[in-house]
Formats: structure tokens, sequence, C-alpha cells
């Protein structure tokens, strides 16, 4: 019980956190003790899940802040509601994404840049205004959720996987950078989640999960939480996927060429 009490008093900036990961991130963060700032552009799901919370925990207070990450001004707008509010963010989680199977030329511009939006431009920007606030106040986390495809330039990801990939390697260094003025930034590197983010029907989630090809989000964000708060620099949950992330970037192209011939194309038909 002692575990989940560590965030009492703290309050926690959780994007993308309607549904799926961001949800569960926002739910344990509660049962640890912290209050929570909801961040979504889904205003239905968020204002449920909002009151919900509020519901469950009357003792800590929980906000519901509608935002599309992909504007510009993400950043600022969201400094501006927490003082606005009275809020001192001590643990912010970049956890909002996108994903799609496609290959980069089949992509419109829009898709293009909602990528680059939302995985590169809105997690600087947040990563930046907040880290500034925390070092001000001596100390915070930073949880920025990459995948671990950041390791795998494969056909059909490439958006998905170079974009993860820039927050690997921002939130290493950022941390390195922080080091010193105790701000933590850690960065989550998981495999296949049983979320809808990749489209899978509910039975084929609960098979993989089975099987072990996916883990629930109830055992990552458990895993990911606790090494957030013993300051790690970075989390891959699973051995398997530890495993895989060394091994699958250096498969021969013919490999890579059968993801591309098999899926993609077949896709195409």
């Amino acid at each position: 019980m002692a575990q989940k009490c560590n965030c009492i008093g703290k309050t926690a900036l959780v994007t993308g956190a309607s549904s799926g990961i961001g949800l569960e991130f926002s739910r344990q963060l509660a049962e640890r003790g912290a209050s929570v700032v909801l961040v979504s552009n889904q205003e239905a799901e968020l204002n449920r899940v909002c009151a919900e919370l509020a519901q469950g925990y009357p003792d800590q207070k929980f906000y519901a802040c509608y935002k599309d990450l992909c504007e510009q001004d993400c950043a600022d707008f969201l400094m501006d509601y927490c003082r606005t509010n009275g809020i001192d963010v001590n643990i912010l989680v970049n956890n909002a994404g996108v994903f799609a199977f496609k290959e980069v030329v089949d992509m419109s511009p829009e898709h293009l840049n909602l990528f680059v939006d939302l995985h590169m431009r809105a997690v600087t920007q947040l990563c930046r205004t907040f880290a500034e606030d925390m070092k001000k106040r001596g100390g915070g986390y930073i949880l920025n959720m990459s995948s671990m495809s950041c390791w795998m330039p494969m056909p059909g990801i490439a958006m998905y996987s170079a974009t993860k990939s820039y927050i690997q390697v921002l939130s290493r260094a950022m941390n390195l950078e922080l080091r010193d003025s105790g701000v933590c930034v850690m960065v989550a590197c998981p495999g296949g989640i049983a979320t809808d983010l990749f489209g899978l029907p509910k039975n084929l989630q609960n098979f993989a999960v089975k099987i072990g090809v996916l883990a629930t989000p109830q055992k990552f964000v458990r895993g990911a939480l606790k090494r957030l708060f013993k300051r790690k620099s970075q989390y891959v949950n699973g051995l398997l996927n530890k495993m895989a992330s060394a091994i699958v970037p250096k498969l021969p192209v013919c490999v890579k060429m059968q993801v591309k011939y098999r899926l993609l194309d077949k896709m195409k038909r």
C-alpha cells in the first residue's frame, strides 16, 4: 500500500488520457494519490473518464482539459491552463500518439504532418515548457512514450518508428541535461500493448495477451511508473522485447522485404 501512496500531494499531467495506455496511466497515478490533469482531443470520453476518477478518488482533483496537441500553441496553452487553475505539475506523461501501417509515399501531407506534430513537435515543446518549470521548483518527473519500433526501420511503419526514435533520443539526452536539477526524464519503449491503437479486435487482443505477444496496459503502466519513480532513464518491458530490440534491427534486407511483399503489397490489392 505504501508504494501506491508515493504521489500524495502531487499533480500529474497525462496526454492522450481518455483511452488506452493514457487512461491507465491516469488511473494508476490516481491510485498512488496524485491529482491528474487529463488531456485529450476526445471531449466526450475525456469528460466521462474525469468524472469517473473524481467519483472514485474524492480527496483528489481531476481536470478535463480538451486540446488538440497538433495545434502550434499546445504547450503554452497547457501551461497557461495549469497556472490559471493554480496547478504545479510534478509528473508529465507524454503519451498521446498515432499509428499507421502505410508506406510514406502513400500518406497525404496532412497525415505525415500528424506524426511530426504529435510525436515530435508537441513532445519537444511540452518537455521544454514543463521541464523548465520543474527545474525552477527543484525537481519532477517526465515520462515520454516511445516504442520498441524506435530501433526497427521496417517497411510500413517508417513514420511511426522514425518519430518514436526521435522521442527516444530526445528523452535520453534531456535526462542527462537535467540530471543535476532533480528532473528525471524517462523514455518507455514498449512492445505490443493490448489497446485499440493498432486496430486489432478485442478477441485477438485477448488471445495475444494469453500467448504473451501483447502485454496488458495495466502491467505495462505498473512497470513504467515503478521505474520512473526510481529515476531510471529507459524502460523496455519484457525479456522478449529486450531481445527483439537487439535482433530485429539486424535482420537481413530479404527478411524485411517480406514484410513489404506479404503485408503492405497485399493490403494494396
